[in-house]
């Protein structure tokens, strides 16, 4: 073998080498970077979206329901006595504009007249019955 063919040979299968690493190369590329940062670019994006659209609905959600509602304007108490019979007792006040000076007022009663009981009760608007809120 002369000198020129060897040279020939390994310029052959340098070449070819060579293109097996470019080739790789460009698979690895391929591969391991641009296909998977398209998808990992549009599932971020998607949860982004996912995570805002859930924060929207759990907000509108909120606000249905933290709507003002129809608060009572009075509160009246109602006495029963051991029979479970309404009853009034002279003098006692029944009617409040407020739940927490009713409230208080309750409390003080049941304190007095331990063997009655009453109840914290008020008629809204969309109901038939007066609403009990509560009964001590």
């Amino acid at each position: 073998m002369n000198t020129f063919q060897i040279l020939f040979d390994w310029k052959t299968y340098m070449f070819t080498v060579l293109a097996i690493i470019s080739f790789s190369n460009f698979l690895v590329i391929l591969f391991g970077h641009t296909i998977p940062g398209i998808f990992i670019a549009f599932f971020k994006l998607a949860g982004e979206y996912l995570i805002l659209g859930a924060v929207f609905v759990f907000a509108l959600a909120w606000l249905l329901k933290a709507r003002p509602h129809n608060r009572p304007k009075q509160y009246l108490i109602v006495i029963f006595d051991v029979f479970e019979k309404k009853i009034k007792i002279d003098g006692m006040r029944t009617q409040f504009k407020t739940h927490d000076v009713a409230w208080s007022f309750m409390k003080q009663y049941k304190k007095e007249y331990p063997l009655h009981n009453f109840a914290l009760v008020s008629d809204l608007p969309k109901s038939d019955k007066p609403t009990i809120f509560r009964y001590i």
